[in-house]
């Protein structure tokens, strides 16, 4: 009888979870929209994807940028949504560490440290209707200098 309620609440408990998680509006696979996009000069690629999946109080990040130059960039990282710091993987091997923090239903802020300095914060916004998401890149190069990018994705 134990066991049974024991099961039982452990039920009640994770069903809301993984609830929240299946509708989250950042899962999915999105395609950066490059004419509606904006970055400094050369800088946006020709071609972006992202693909998020839910996983445990966050999501699994996978993505693959192609440049005008040949170049390719591919990160992917598994971060919650609690604001714990965690490795980003890459092509270079380890990138710059992200922590993810859940604003709204529709808003995660990304923040990207070096050491104990924040060098870029990407807002992620994805639309009421889950077909657009926007994120707004701000950062700071080795001189100091500030640097606004915004791409816009379309759910695939």
């Amino acid at each position: 009888m134990l066991k049974a309620l024991c099961l039982a609440a452990l039920v009640m408990l994770t069903v809301p979870v993984a609830r929240a998680l299946a509708n989250d509006p950042f899962v999915g696979k999105w395609k950066l929209d490059v004419r509606q996009s904006r970055y400094p000069a050369r800088a946006c690629p020709k071609t972006m994807e992202i693909e998020m999946r839910p996983s445990e109080g966050g999501v699994w990040y996978h993505s693959d940028a192609r440049y005008g130059n040949g170049g390719e960039i591919h990160a992917q990282y598994t971060a919650g949504y609690d604001g714990k710091e965690v490795l980003v993987s890459g092509t270079r091997g380890l990138l710059l560490p992200v922590r993810l923090n859940r604003v709204s239903a529709h808003v995660v802020v990304a923040t990207y440290s070096r050491g104990m300095q924040v060098v870029a914060t990407s807002k992620r916004v994805v639309s009421p209707d889950g077909r657009r998401m926007t994120i707004t890149t701000t950062s700071v190069d080795a001189s100091g200098k500030r640097s606004v990018t915004l791409g816009m994705y379309r759910k695939e």
